[in-house]
């Protein structure tokens, strides 16, 4: 378990402040994560990572001359926003654009993209590079879905190295994506990791066996085992890597770095037993290793696994990957950097202030009662945290609780202080928007950003907020949604609550119902398709490639969208928000 902390919320930005306290010679604190605190080369592209909090040195102990120029911090297990991308690549930026680099995960792959489009727009030249490595997480016809896990770190390495020896952004991004294309990961786990502050671990592992094929977020893994020795599991992990070369690359004469990743319980000792089985194994294949890495590079907390990783090798990539680096956990060579001076450090940590738009007298009156929507939602979410963490976590990882709590009591302050300064109605649920999606992070944070963003630009700042109004801000978050997210229907996802409750609230609206009858009747339907998610197979998300897991529990997201309107259908009724209570669920 996770022993030392001090608030649970707090954890992340406590761990950054102190990572960067201790590691001044590598790093600077910025709005969002790191970045160098050492001077960069002008006009040459800068790389970018990062992804959520909790698997040091993933990501910013990988910050430094030779490695990445900054990255983005999520908080625990969640994906940073899409701001928060935004921010870190402002302030790593040398004036030749942006590389973002990430794990393929749902939440990094909305906000780091966001991020993207933002950039883009202002002109700067940005691109992406998602890490497929994990073979376990999809098969290779469908690689693109594939997760990222240890495999970051070659990809990372060498898009650093060709940025840093002034190659072009198309060279960076060929060199990135052939990395990647190049990289193979297998994993396994003993014991489940536990955040902070939870009473138990996301998952568990039956005494005396191994779970296959595990994720670093604590995602179930697709199979168990006995706990092999150690040979075994060496045997084992190559084995299955061996079996899925990549395409036009011949085994024998091979040159490959292998990565023996521990996940954060399993000692070094431990480690270097099984490496020794690993080293002969890919002998005997006549594959020769290079550079061999054996440690903690991507960790998963307390969670006692490994993985590991064969990047194989062309005299290119072979090059970039032993060129000097000097990061917090990665070094090799000698490098020779220039601290930047008092104001450059301190530059990209100022906090904004977001000015209020005029606006008119009913536009403002309007605003607490959008105030005291987000209040109920505050309570309603803060009151069934734990349960949301336990449903989430039967196929996830366990965080959906704790990411809503984030999420709504940022956006709820958020607006609190648009109140205070006068803002009307749609200022006020903008400003909510961006709060919630920056300081919750994850695939939830972005997809109820856009929800208020809708609904705020619908409202406006003019008229009073009407049935009219509010129905099509929904139906307009629906599709924004669903086009972003590209889930549908039956993917069992927040979509199966959202897509019928617009669908109901706009029928309501048009057959004359006032706001408080449309949205009650369309909290119910609500309330309904979130229970019927339970039968449900996932199609989208971290539960995907454990779908069977999840049947008979409904989803998550469903179900927290469900608790949320029914708790603003209660304001606009005048009842109480805490007499929702979400159902226990087997």
């Amino acid at each position: 378990m996770t022993r030392l902390f001090n608030e649970p919320a707090a954890f992340a930005d406590e761990m950054i402040d102190g990572f960067v306290a201790s590691h001044g010679r590598w790093v600077r604190r910025v709005n969002g994560g790191v970045a160098r605190s050492t001077r960069s080369v002008p006009e040459t592209v800068a790389l970018v990572i990062g992804g959520g909090s909790g698997h040091y040195p993933a990501f910013a102990g990988l910050v430094g001359q030779g490695l990445a120029h900054g990255a983005a911090m999520g908080n625990l297990f969640a994906s940073p926003s899409a701001q928060q991308v935004y921010n870190v690549a402002k302030a790593a930026s040398n004036g030749a654009g942006v590389l973002l680099g990430y794990g393929n995960y749902a939440g990094d792959v909305l906000h780091f993209t966001q991020a993207q489009d933002k950039l883009r727009a202002e002109g700067i030249d940005c691109r992406s590079i998602a890490v497929t490595d994990d073979i376990s997480s999809a098969p290779l016809a469908e690689k693109h879905k594939r997760r990222g896990i240890a495999g970051d770190l070659t990809v990372f390495k060498v898009a650093a190295a060709a940025a840093e020896a002034g190659h072009s952004m198309d060279s960076v991004v060929e060199i990135a994506q052939r990395a990647n294309d190049r990289t193979r990961s297998f994993g396994v786990a003993f014991t489940g990791c536990t955040l902070p502050g939870a009473p138990e671990p996301l998952f568990s592992v039956p005494a005396g066996r191994m779970a296959v094929g595990m994720g670093i977020h604590g995602e179930p893994g697709i199979g168990e085992t006995d706990i092999p020795t150690a040979d075994e599991l060496a045997e084992l992990l190559v084995k299955d890597l061996l079996a899925e070369v990549p395409d036009g690359v011949p085994v024998e004469g091979a040159r490959v770095v292998p990565i023996l990743n521990g996940l954060g319980s399993v000692k070094y000792e431990e480690l270097f037993v099984v490496y020794r089985r690993v080293a002969q194994l890919l002998a005997e294949a006549g594959i020769e290793a290079v550079d061999p890495q054996v440690g903690e590079l991507v960790t998963s907390f307390d969670m006692a696994g490994t993985s590991l990783t064969l990047f194989w090798l062309d005299a290119e990539l072979e090059e970039l990957w032993l060129a000097p680096a000097d990061a917090p956990a990665f070094r090799r060579g000698a490098i020779t950097a220039n601290a930047l001076d008092a104001d450059e450090l301190a530059a990209g940590n100022e906090e904004a202030q977001h000015s209020i738009p005029v606006a008119s007298a009913v536009s403002r009156e309007a605003a607490p009662r959008i105030l005291a929507a987000l209040e109920a939602a505050k309570a309603v979410i803060d009151a069934n945290v734990a349960e949301l963490g336990r449903i989430d976590a039967i196929a996830g990882d366990g965080d959906h609780g704790i990411g809503m709590e984030r999420g709504i009591h940022a956006a709820a302050a958020a607006a609190a202080d648009a109140v205070v300064r006068g803002a009307g109605a749609g200022t006020t649920l903008f400003l909510a928007a961006d709060a919630w999606a920056d300081k919750a992070g994850g695939t939830s944070g972005a997809l109820w950003g856009m929800a208020l963003r809708a609904v705020g630009a619908a409202v406006g700042d003019h008229d009073a907020p009407n049935a009219a109004a509010v129905a099509a801000g929904v139906a307009e978050a629906k599709r924004s949604i669903m086009d972003f997210g590209k889930a549908k229907v039956g993917d069992k996802t927040l979509v199966d609550v959202l897509a019928p409750f617009s669908d109901a609230l706009t029928a309501a609206v048009n057959d004359g119902g006032s706001l408080r009858d449309a949205w009650g009747a369309a909290a119910t339907i609500a309330e309904q398709s979130a229970e019927a998610t339970a039968n449900l197979l996932p199609l989208m998300g971290r539960a995907r490639p454990h779908a069977e897991k999840s049947l008979g529990t409904p989803d998550a997201g469903a179900i927290s969208m469900a608790l949320i309107v029914r708790a603003i259908h209660n304001t606009l009724i005048g009842e109480t928000a805490a007499k929702n209570t979400v159902k226990e669920n087997a």
